[in-house]
């Protein structure tokens, strides 16, 4: 007799279907192989001579001449939830005391009709349901990871104690709130509680009654073949996997006669027809056309755009970190500065925010404060006269740092401003910043006790000032010290008319982007050459105040 090959790969697969659950079909074969002692045992005196065929050991007609060979091999087709009782449960509930809940009432009905048409089709093959009150107790005891001297942690303990159901959605009774949606101060315990997954899930076991002939019914007899977890988005777990082209499964009983069983799992489900296949196609496209539809009256069918020779600018931002400061609990106060000419904002639109209060973790040497603070504003840029080739203004970011002490009295900690891109896209910009000090230590101790320190009146002196209408700005005898950095993170998109359209007032509007575009390289140019220019001036009118010998002899080595 040929060796059998057995399955030992018994983990949990994954399946995913859209499909009606249903429609599931399972084809289990159960069938007993001979007792183990058969198998574990050959005498020391034939250890050279060939293994006896199993097929002698096939059980042997009783007194009365019956082999109950149909009690020794099952095969039977399960359905989705179809309940199969076992031996146990129809002597259970044939006694109406059993009977407490009206699940209870509805199995003994169910089995007392089945006995009145000739009894149960099944024999040791059963099914325990989604609402029967059955925990395998295999999942108490699963291992998480391969290692033998594995010690399951408190949320595998837990997890391992919840049956996770299908949760009906009930209103709320009234309008106030019955607990507390926010925990501002959990203590371990309660995080220990509550750090628990509970996805509704349904559940279905597949059972076998592996006792002796005739004496079925018992509870310690009942072994597990198959279990079988559908959630709401179609992923369908089984453990064990379809048996398909592995070998069977193998289930060795235990005490005095120790027996071993095989069995197999397949999957037979009924194909779709294919005009069904064809319905269900039209109804998935009518499905897709009607949620597309539904999606459109969201959005709406006109497309807002712009003004002709309007560029609109919108951001989605974030206040990414804070770090490099002398104190903790940290925010920041930020600001957007929209040049006065030509730009604008709508009326609801808030150019402002501040953050919540953070504390600081030390990074390497620095300590930092994580806000991920997201703000969103929209601007819009109208270029009105064509011909001028001056430089447009970009609006700026304006931010400052201020911290808490235990009596919430705050400090600035620094000042700092940074342009906005002028390309669209994702930017991530680290601001420097600043703060105004004063000289002596009576200063210090009176920021670190009272709080108190120098603040700046109008935040955006930490540049030029937009109502600022001089040709000079002098910033002599302010004392300033570096603190800090901030860190923003900015997604900008730009729309405009001239990206799409073709004619002369493109070529026009490109020309104003053009400029946009490279403000920032611009601007940074130019305060390079205005530095080269100073630095020259600076030269020449050296020179013009040295000897005429030594500006000749300075001028031929510069030559």
């Amino acid at each position: 007799m040929a060796e059998t090959v057995w399955s030992t790969d018994t983990g949990e697969a994954v399946y995913r279907s859209r499909d009606p659950v249903r429609n599931l079909r399972l084809r289990v074969h159960l069938q007993r192989i001979t007792s183990s002692n058969f198998l574990h045992y050959q005498p020391a005196a034939e250890l050279g001579k060939d293994l006896i065929d199993l097929a002698t050991f096939r059980p042997q007609p009783t007194a009365s001449g019956h082999r109950p060979e149909e009690d020794e091999e099952e095969e039977i087709v399960i359905g989705w939830q179809e309940k199969l009782f076992s031996q146990f449960e129809v002597d259970l509930y044939q006694n109406e005391t059993a009977c407490q809940s009206p699940l209870d009432y509805q199995y003994r009905q169910e089995i007392l009709k089945l006995e009145n048409s000739g009894g149960k089709k099944n024999r040791r093959i059963f099914t325990y349901t989604d609402s029967d009150r059955y925990t395998n107790l295999e999942e108490h005891c699963q291992r998480m990871t391969t290692a033998a001297s594995e010690v399951p942690s408190f949320l595998v303990e837990r997890m391992a104690n919840v049956r996770r159901r299908r949760q009906d959605r009930r209103g709320m009774e009234g309008s106030i709130l019955k607990s507390r949606i926010v925990t501002w101060e959990p203590s371990e315990e309660f995080v220990r509680n509550n750090h628990v997954i509970n996805t509704p899930l349904q559940t279905m076991h597949i059972m076998a009654d592996l006792g002796p002939y005739k004496k079925l019914g018992y509870k310690k007899y009942e072994h597990v073949l198959c279990t079988l977890k559908v959630d709401s988005n179609g992923v369908i777990t089984v453990k064990p996997d379809f048996t398909g082209l592995k070998g069977p499964y193998r289930i060795e009983t235990e005490g005095e006669k120790q027996e071993l069983w095989k069995y197999t799992i397949d999957n037979v489900s009924p194909h779709a027809q294919p005009e069904e296949e064809e319905r269900e196609r039209r109804v998935f496209k009518d499905l897709y056309g009607r949620h597309k539809e539904y999606l459109s009256s969201l959005v709406g069918t006109d497309f807002e755009m712009t003004v002709p020779g309007a560029l609109r600018l919108f951001v989605n931002g974030e206040v990414v970190s804070a770090q490099g400061y002398e104190y903790d609990n940290l925010y920041v106060h930020f600001f957007v500065e929209l040049p006065t000419a030509h730009w604008s904002s709508p009326a609801f639109q808030q150019l402002s925010g501040v953050t919540q209060t953070c504390t600081t973790k030390s990074l390497g040497m620095d300590k930092v404060a994580h806000f991920s603070y997201p703000f969103t504003f929209e601007a819009f840029f109208l270029h009105e006269d064509e011909s001028s080739d001056a430089l447009p203004e970009w609006p700026v970011l304006y931010c400052e740092v201020l911290s808490l002490d235990f009596w919430q009295r705050y400090r600035v900690e620094g000042y700092g401003a940074v342009v906005l891109p002028a390309t669209p896209g994702s930017h991530t910009l680290t601001v420097s910043t600043w703060r105004p000090v004063e000289l002596g230590t009576v200063a210090e101790l009176r920021r670190f006790f009272i709080g108190g320190s120098l603040e700046l009146e109008d935040l955006s002196y930490v540049r030029i000032p937009g109502s600022f209408k001089g040709e000079r700005l002098s910033r002599f005898g302010l004392r300033t010290e570096t603190t800090g950095t901030v860190t923003f993170r900015l997604h900008c998109l730009q729309q405009s008319r001239a990206f799409m359209e073709s004619s002369s007032l493109r070529k026009r509007m490109r020309s104003v982007l053009d400029r946009l575009e490279g403000f920032s390289q611009q601007s940074s140019i130019h305060n390079v050459l205005e530095a080269f220019r100073r630095a020259r001036r600076r030269m020449q009118e050296a020179r013009e105040s040295l000897p005429q010998d030594l500006v000749s002899h300075s001028g031929t080595l510069v030559s």
